[in-house]
């Protein structure tokens, strides 16, 4: 096992090319094969610093395919890294097979810190970071989305998400329907390139101001929402859930939803949207 090479995760720039650390440069001019998970992003990045490297794909759709061979050439000696097209590997990037492989084969994985969309966006949105999640990319249909929200409506900590432009907007209102507009948010998007822009307000403010743009939203965005500040309300909550479910059973959601909203205080939306999710779930 003293023979083995070593398995390199290296963090390169999530946008301005200078953000990435001397040690990386070194290592990746001297690995002898250099996995990517788009090799075309990794060579704008090679071509601008003057390196010449072995380049090989490693992504989602070939990565199972690949490990015993990247196995077994560290085993034979050779130290090789593994890049995403932006920021840390493994965070909301392929890789986590790799790595968990080599571990289990008794190979050195190293660690080659650097740029991160997640830290970097954290760093600025002004809300509590001793303690935060992290739930990667939304889930594309909005459904699914609430569902999701539904399930993190009572969360305490800082809540941190990613989201493509195209779905932002819809992803906005979905935020909107089951936190509410007056959650304290943060949008992050483009961060570290020409057009990096911060929207940190509530819910109903960054909505309203990306409706307002002219230019059309592009990159890649962070959400950051806070965490819920009155977890007591829990179970007041909970108990609206269950006069609405029963309700559901004589009523129309909208009706049912309208009622229990005027008797409890809790938003129309929200509860509309706990009443969708208990449908869509509801076994058939």
């Amino acid at each position: 096992m003293s023979d083995y090479g070593t398995l390199y995760i290296i963090a390169t720039p999530i946008g301005n090319l200078a953000d990435i650390t001397l040690r990386a440069l070194d290592i990746i001019k001297n690995v002898k094969t250099l996995y990517a998970e788009d090799t075309r992003v990794t060579k704008h990045l090679l071509e601008h610093y003057g390196i010449q490297a072995t380049l090989q794909s490693l992504h989602d759709f070939n990565e199972s395919k690949k490990i015993s061979s990247v196995i077994e050439q560290i085993q034979a000696g050779a130290d090789l890294g593994l890049v995403s097209d932006a920021g840390t590997p493994l965070i909301s990037d392929p890789g986590y097979k790799l790595v968990s492989a080599a571990q289990d084969a008794g190979i050195c994985v190293r660690p080659i810190p650097g740029a991160s969309a997640l830290t970097a966006a954290l760093s600025i949105a002004g809300m509590p970071t001793d303690r935060f999640i992290f739930e990667g990319f939304f889930p594309k249909s909005s459904t699914e989305r609430i569902k999701l929200l539904n399930d993190l409506r009572y969360e305490a900590r800082t809540m941190v998400f990613y989201e493509s432009a195209q779905r932002i907007q819809a992803t906005l209102q979905d935020c909107l329907i089951v936190m509410g507009g007056e959650r304290k948010a943060a949008l992050l998007r483009e961060l570290t390139k020409h057009y990096e822009q911060h929207i940190c307000a509530q819910l109903n403010e960054i909505q309203q101001q990306l409706a307002e743009q002219t230019e059309k939203i592009r990159g890649e965005i962070v959400l950051i929402l806070h965490g819920n500040t009155a977890p007591d309300d829990a179970a007041s909550v909970e108990k609206a859930e269950k006069l609405l479910f029963e309700l559901q059973q004589h009523l129309p959601l909208k009706e049912a939803a309208a009622i229990v909203s005027k008797h409890t205080g809790i938003r129309r939306n929200q509860l509309y949207a706990l009443g969708l999710g208990k449908s869509k779930n509801k076994p058939k």
